[in-house]
């Protein structure tokens, strides 16, 4: 991620002077649950979405390999679960990052596998470290020790029930940090309810709404469908809550905006508008062509000024709260140059 521009709604919200936000505020305060029964419930869950690794059915996919047998489905991960890297992450949206990091784990392989990702070399492979349950519980909490604003878990939906297993075991031994769900948006209703009291944050993607592209760029034509009914299933177990700056619950539907696709992005945004008008929208310019987008002659090149204008334009006369990047971001910190590395936190 990159530097960011707030909407216009949003600035006063972040300087404490809009009428909407003070409301907002006195509707619901943020309250933790209690660790102990947090923990139970993260065990008993994690129990429930390990069973289903017998005949895998966590995402959309619905491979039903067998996993714990060693048998692997279209995102190619086992039983064993695999991290790529971990870091306190300054450059994620500002109501995440926050003034000390968010604590972000990156897992290996994905269940999407977009032919223009960022992260090509640990999503569409299991490049990375082999973790156990107990070994992620203790990288949340060192994570925890270093400051971190929350534990932001990144592409998890291929190894959720090791890490709600994992958090049952951190939140034991200390952990009280919001924790946000950072997923492509290609997830089942059922998975979402399986989090429900679990998950603080939802930031989810909301790519495409039409199934020809979506199928094009990640092999996946019903992710329109399954993805508005996931995100409205997320919408509807969170209200927005702040504490200062800081998310502390609530859902941020990302979208990154595709070369030459400049009415695919007023038909998110649209539709984002008409059905989850109080998510948090995080408008995406820090699109490149890595990987496989060379093989694609219409997305081989960046976005240019007039399709980030007509965009912007348009989200700027919706009524929408949220932050749009810039057009040119800081290359640098692309999912592309990360080392894998989980030093400091064992």
């Amino acid at each position: 991620m990159s530097k960011f521009d707030v909407l216009s709604r949003r600035l006063a919200i972040l300087l404490d002077e809009s009428p909407i936000m003070q409301k907002r505020s006195s509707a619901r305060r943020y309250e933790r649950m209690n660790p102990t029964e947090k923990a139970r419930l993260a065990a008993e869950r994690g129990d429930l979405l390990y069973q289903r690794l017998q005949n895998c059915n966590l995402c959309p996919r619905d491979c039903q390999a067998n996993r714990l047998e060693g048998q692997t489905g279209y995102c190619g991960a086992g039983e064993e679960m695999v991290v790529y890297t971990a870091f306190l992450h300054h450059g994620e949206e500002p109501g995440i990052s926050g003034e000390g990091g968010s604590g972000t784990i990156f897992f290996s392989a994905c269940n999407l596998k977009c032919v223009y990702c960022q992260n090509h070399r640990f999503s569409h492979s299991l490049e990375g470290n082999r973790v156990t349950n107990k070994d992620l519980a203790g990288m949340m909490l060192r994570l925890q020790e270093k400051g971190a604003e929350n534990i932001n878990l990144v592409t998890p939906t291929h190894f959720l029930p090791q890490i709600i297993g994992a958090l049952s075991i951190a939140l034991q031994h200390g952990l009280t940090l919001p924790l946000v769900y950072n997923t492509s948006g290609y997830e089942k209703e059922e998975t979402i309810e399986m989090l429900d009291g679990i998950v603080d944050v939802y930031l989810a993607d909301m790519k495409y709404v039409s199934p020809s592209v979506a199928e094009r760029y990640s092999n996946a034509p019903d992710y329109p469908s399954v993805n508005q009914k996931s995100l409205q299933s997320m919408y509807k177990r969170k209200q927005t809550i702040w504490e200062g700056e800081l998310l502390k619950e609530g859902t941020i539907v990302r979208h990154l905006v595709l070369p030459g696709h400049v009415d695919e992005s007023i038909e998110v945004l649209t539709w984002i508008n008409e059905n989850i008008p109080r998510s948090i929208i995080s408008l995406m310019f820090q699109y490149q062509p890595y990987f496989k987008a060379h093989l694609y002659p219409e997305i081989n090149r960046r976005v240019n000024e007039a399709e980030y204008s007509r965009i912007r334009d348009f989200l700027e006369g919706l009524d929408l709260e949220g932050w749009v990047q810039e057009l040119s971001p800081e290359e640098e910190l692309a999912g592309v140059h990360f080392k894998s590395s989980l030093e400091g936190l064992f």
